[in-house]
Formats: C-alpha cells, sequence, structure tokens
C-alpha cells in the first residue's frame, strides 16, 4: 500500500460491503465537479479581464456590484443545498417516491424565493448602491448600477439550476452537471466578447452574457430532472401542490444555511464598502484578486457537494460509522487535493497577471492577496469548507450555522476594519482576516466533527 493510500484511507478500515462510494466513484463525482467549477472561475477570469479594457472605473464597478449580487447567488445555492441534504438521505433509505417529493418541492421554493428576490432587488437596487457605496466616483456607480439591474433578472434561472445541478449532484451524477456548465460558460464567453469588443457596451456587454446564460441552463437542467428513469424525478404535480411537511424537512436545511451564507456575504459587502474606500487601485486589485481567489479555492468547493451527497447517503441509510469513516476519508482528500492545486494556481500567477490592462501597483497588489489567500486556501480551508459540508449533510445546520456567523461575520469583519484600516494595510489586510477566519471556523468545525455530537441529527 502505498504512502498516499495510507494517508487517505482512515484506520481501521470500513468493510469493502459498506463502503457504498469506492474510490472509482469517488473519482467519478470529484473530476466532474472540478471542471465544473473550474470553467465558472475561467469565465469569471474573463468576464473581468475582457472588462478590464473597458477601464478601472468599470472592473471596479462590477466588482464592487458582485459582492451584492452574490448575497442572492449564495440565498438560491443554500436553498438548493437543502434540498440535497433530504434528496441524499432519502436515495440512501431507497426511497424513490419521497425523493421525488422532496425534489419537486425543492423546485417549487427556489422558484418563490427568487422570484421575491429579484421583484426586491429591481426596487431597491440603485437606493442600496447609494447607501453601500455613498463616496465611489460616479463612473464606477454608473457600472454598478448598469450590471445590478441586468443580472437581478436572472434570478429565477439561477435558482432553478442550482436545484437541479443539486438534485442530480444528489445521486452522484456530476458529469451531466459538467456538460451543462460546459455549455452555459461557451455562451458567457461568446456573449463577453460580443459584448465588450463588438458593441462595446462595458458592463452590460459583459451582465447581459451572465443573464441569458443562466436561462439556458435553467430550462436544460429542469428538463433533465424531469427524466422518469432517475433515481429522483423532478413532478409537476409535486411542485404546483406545496407539502407542509416535506417543506419543513427542507427549510429545516435551507434555512439556517440561507442565514450563514446571506451573513457571510452581507459581511463581504460591509467590506466592500471598506474597500471602496482604499481607492480605485486597491478596489480593482481586490476585484480580480477575488476572481484568481476564486480559482485557487475551487478544489474545496468543488469537495463540498461530494461530502453531501456520500454523508448523506450513509446518514439516510442509517449507517453512522459509514458516515464517520468518509468524513475522515473525504477531509484527508481534500486537504491533499487542496495543497496541489493552489501550488499550480500559484505556479500559473506569472503568466495570469500579465493579461490584466491595470497599472503596475495594481498587478504588485494583486500579486500579493492572491500569494496569502493561496497559502491559507492549501492548508486552512479544508476545514472549514468540505468538513462543514459533511456536518451539514448529517443535519448538523445550527451548528454550522452559528461558527460560521461567528467566525466570518464578526472575526472577519473585525479583523479586516484592524488590519485594513486601523493599521493601513489596505487589501493586504483584508486578505489576511479572510485566511485569519478560515483557521477559527475550520478549529471550530474539527472539534465539532471530533465530539461525535453531528451523528444524533435526523433529517427524514
Amino acid at each position: 500500500m502505498s504512502l498516499l493510500t495510507r494517508f487517505l484511507e482512515p484506520e481501521p478500515r470500513l468493510p469493502l460491503s459498506r463502503q457504498s462510494f469506492p474510490n472509482s466513484a469517488l473519482r467519478k463525482m470529484i473530476i466532474p465537479l472540478l471542471i465544473e467549477q473550474l470553467l465558472q472561475m475561467i469565465v469569471g477570469i474573463a468576464d473581468t479581464l475582457m472588462v478590464s479594457y473597458a477601464g478601472e472605473a468599470t472592473v471596479s464597478g462590477v466588482s464592487l456590484d458582485t459582492m451584492l449580487y452574490t448575497i442572492f447567488i449564495y440565498l438560491f445555492t443554500a436553498v438548493a443545498t437543502g434540498g440535497a441534504v433530504v434528496v441524499s438521505q432519502y436515495i440512501g433509505l431507497k426511497d424513490k417516491r419521497q425523493g421525488d417529493l422532496a425534489a419537486s418541492q425543492l423546485y417549487t421554493i427556489a422558484a418563490i424565493v427568487s422570484v421575491v428576490c429579484m421583484g426586491l432587488v429591481l426596487v431597491l437596487g440603485p437606493a442600496i448602491l447609494n447607501l453601500l457605496y455613498p463616496s465611489v466616483e460616479p463612473d464606477v456607480m454608473a457600472a454598478c448600477r448598469t450590471y445590478l439591474w441586468i443580472v437581478t433578472l436572472s434570478f429565477p434561472a439561477n435558482a432553478l439550476y442550482n436545484a437541479g445541478a443539486a438534485l442530480y449532484r444528489s445521486m452522484g451524477r456530476t458529469r451531466t452537471t459538467m456538460y451543462v456548465s460546459v455549455a452555459m460558460n461557451l455562451l458567457n464567453v461568446i456573449g463577453n466578447a460580443i459584448g465588450i469588443f463588438v458593441f462595446k457596451a462595458g458592463a452590460a456587454g459583459v451582465a447581459w452574457p451572465t443573464t441569458l446564460s443562466w436561462y439556458f441552463a435553467a430550462v436544460v437542467m429542469t428538463r433533465l430532472c424531469l427524466n422518469p428513469k432517475g433515481q429522483v424525478t423532478l413532478r409537476l404535480n409535486g411542485s404546483l401542490r406545496p407539502q407542509k411537511d416535506m417543506s419543513l424537512r427542507i427549510l429545516r436545511i435551507a434555512v439556517p444555511n440561507s442565514i450563514e451564507n446571506t451573513l457571510f456575504q452581507l459581511a463581504k459587502v460591509v467590506l466592500g464598502a471598506l474597500i471602496a474606500t482604499f481607492g480605485t487601485s486597491q478596489i480593482a486589485a481586490n476585484g480580480i484578486g477575488q476572481t484568481i481567489w476564486s480559482l485557487a479555492a475551487c478544489m474545496c468547493v468543488s469537495m463540498g457537494p461530494v461530502f453531501i451527497t456520500v454523508i448523506g447517503q450513509c446518514m439516510g441509510a442509517g449507517d453512522t460509522e459509514a458516515a464517520e469513516w468518509y468524513m475522515h476519508k473525504l477531509t484527508r482528500l481534500s486537504l491533499a487535493l487542496a495543497i496541489l492545486w493552489n501550488l499550480l494556481v500559484l505556479a500559473l500567477l506569472p503568466l495570469i497577471l500579465p493579461l490584466y490592462n491595470v497599472s503596475a501597483e495594481t498587478k504588485h497588489l494583486i500579486l500579493v492577496i492572491v500569494i496569502i489567500h493561496n497559502a491559507f486556501a492549501a492548508l486552512v480551508q479544508p476545514f472549514s469548507s468540505p468538513l462543514s459540508a459533511g456536518l451539514r449533510a448529517a443535519g448538523d445546520v445550527k451548528f454550522t450555522m452559528w461558527s460560521s456567523i461567528f467566525a466570518t461575520v464578526v472575526c472577519r469583519t473585525i479583523l479586516s476594519f484592524i488590519l485594513g484600516l486601523w493599521l493601513n494595510m489596505g487589501v493586504v489586510g483584508i486578505a489576511l482576516a479572510m485566511g485569519l477566519d478560515w483557521c477559527i471556523k475550520g478549529a471550530l468545525d474539527i472539534i465539532r466533527w471530533r465530539s461525535g455530537k453531528w451523528k444524533q441529527f435526523k433529517v427524514i
């Protein structure tokens, strides 16, 4: 047995008859998820790269606006995650009828939440931007308003796509979601190029392709979920008739997760308001840096759905010993993959930075904050992100919510003001505060995992 195998396989070994997800099955889930995340990150880099040719004011406006827009993306993802946990456990229990009902109710909840959010942002968006960023330059604010109005129209499509993708990931069919993501992102990139370089539409040239590509993906993913041969099937009669008990099961997972994700992103918006006071160069560096950060973090992000599928199905089958064993194995795997991936991203950084049409000062700031981020993402993030997904899949959602609120909303925000503003470290201080947030969250999750309390929860 190789050293790597011994590191990844916890002792005592789980009997092969109870290893529902052998290494080959895990590999088939992880690789498509990573490719899907990577494509999304590449599109994000392409977005900021192409927008950079429209000027730093446009880059700054889009990056500030993205912080607010992402609040709702996280909300829709949290709703989808709630459905994925419930569906995964029904798959583990081998109860297709209840799994179909859970899938259908997930679509209903996602549609309602997204339409309400879209209406609120269309009405209140300009006032919110003025409140958050009162001191930004007029051309930056103009880019913010344009981008926000257009991408808000994509909310329903975004929510339904996330719901459908979550259902397919619950079944372990990540290759399908990868193919849909490839098509969606190709449309987005082509549209961005046309919008920026042909129509010279600035922020709107990026926003419209994003919105249209989400609608394409939502239609395709919904059609796939209607397939009656799947482990779970979306049924329209189940979507049109609300089922209180099933909706509550989903919401018990989705609501704490939504609160956690929304407050996390709200904290980022507050920090965005702080960053807006640092000047255009630091705003642009932070916006581009966040895109590269997302590229570096996509390995840990990819492992989250794997934890939900594997741990959810083990808990649904009532095999807590297998769930414990897979928590060990997947956490070790996340750490090994995160280290390798972040080293690769750092190696590519000298090739990525020259592509951006920004000042030398901005490029230097990007280099510094990316190095800081990648160090923490390699060694700490596996314990603060994928491991949390495993606890959530078991139903321990209140703990993950409160630990995230404490670490991110409280600690990261306070540390950002101390390091970024009071110690005058700017966006470098913001990057350090984020890494320290992961350290705190990771420590709390490890303590909870070791306690075994997460095995006592019942989702279905």
